[in-house]
């Protein structure tokens, strides 16, 4: 499996995303530019320029016609997918540093950072893409308490937004009443990722407790747990087998003091079901900080800390693969 390398960013990078269709890769870093990918090839198809901080956030509607960024800038942003022109800037007091869409393409929530006094907060905008004028009022505003939220996504049918927080716990939050459901201890940490399953009936969560874990969405139960020996990034599950890819490794400012094989910069494959790890794929020469899994299973792509993405295309024998149990 050799993989494609993609050299657009100069600084390291904070969130990867497939289109839902898996054609197209997008990247965001914190050298302030957003990067759009063929992901077959790794040809860059386009950047989207204009933030002036560190990208932390980035996300496309169903069709792949509209881009969403978030950003240090206090900013995030709504762009033409084709073009690259900004079409709407939200404004905020603190960083953004979650955006997702809705699964129906008329919301987009965005999680800002607390800072400088300024509460941590979850907000629902309206987004309208026939129009070029996007409402700059939020729809709805949830402010978690006592620890800010890292980490959101919709639930199956946009019914709840699943929150990770600082403290490890996450919470249900039923959005359009502004209140949290359910909260439930998930870890012993910050929850530095959360990626919903297909369907949304449950989703992966990574820590920087070293274990990514697997909670029911409706009762936030945990089902599986998924120990490393280092700082756990991010976490995705694959469609097709049942596996999940964790990425991690030493934090950044402790890898001058290592070797690339003892800060653990691999992305490890454990099996979904019986919790062991599988297999690894080496090649960062940082901490993997962001993991997605190609919609139909075909590929993965990981970004790292080194600034580089790297494009997976799984061989043959991949799919062949039986768990020996």
């Amino acid at each position: 499996m050799r993989p494609i390398l993609l050299q657009g960013h100069t600084r390291s990078l904070t969130q990867i995303k497939y289109n839902p269709d898996g054609d197209m890769l997008m990247t965001a870093s914190k050298d302030k530019v957003a990067n759009i990918w063929y992901s077959h090839n790794g040809e860059r198809v386009g950047t989207y320029e204009g933030h002036q901080g560190s990208l932390w956030t980035i996300d496309c509607n169903k069709t792949t016609t509209l881009v969403v960024t978030g950003s240090a800038d206090n900013t995030a942003r709504l762009w033409h997918a084709e073009t690259g022109r900004q079409l709407h800037v939200w404004e905020f007091k603190t960083a953004v540093k979650r955006v997702e869409f809705s699964h129906d393409d008329q919301y987009v929530l965005m999680v800002t950072e607390e800072r400088m006094g300024y509460k941590g907060t979850i907000q629902v905008f309206a987004v309208d893409a026939s129009r070029p004028e996007q409402s700059s009022e939020p729809v709805v505003v949830i402010t978690p308490s006592p620890s800010k939220a890292t980490v959101a996504a919709w639930s199956y049918l946009d019914k709840y937004i699943v929150a990770g927080h600082e403290n490890g716990t996450l919470a249900l939050y039923d959005w359009k009443r502004e209140e949290a459901v359910l909260t439930a201890p998930g870890h012993e940490e910050t929850i530095t990722d959360l990626q919903m399953w297909k369907d949304g009936s449950y989703f992966i969560t990574s820590s920087k407790d070293h274990t990514a874990r697997l909670f029911e969405t409706n009762t936030l139960n945990p089902l599986k747990i998924y120990k490393s020996n280092t700082n756990v990034n991010t976490a995705t599950m694959t469609p097709t087998q049942d596996l999940v890819v964790l990425g991690g490794g030493q934090s950044a400012s402790e890898v001058t003091t290592t070797s690339s094989r003892q800060g653990k910069f691999e992305a490890r494959f454990y099996h979904k079901i019986f919790e062991d790890e599988v297999g690894t794929v080496k090649g960062h020469f940082g901490p993997i900080n962001t993991l997605a899994m190609q919609p139909d299973g075909k590929g993965f792509a990981s970004g790292g800390e080194d600034g580089y993405v790297r494009l997976h295309h799984f061989d043959a024998d991949y799919f062949e693969f039986k768990y020996d149990y």
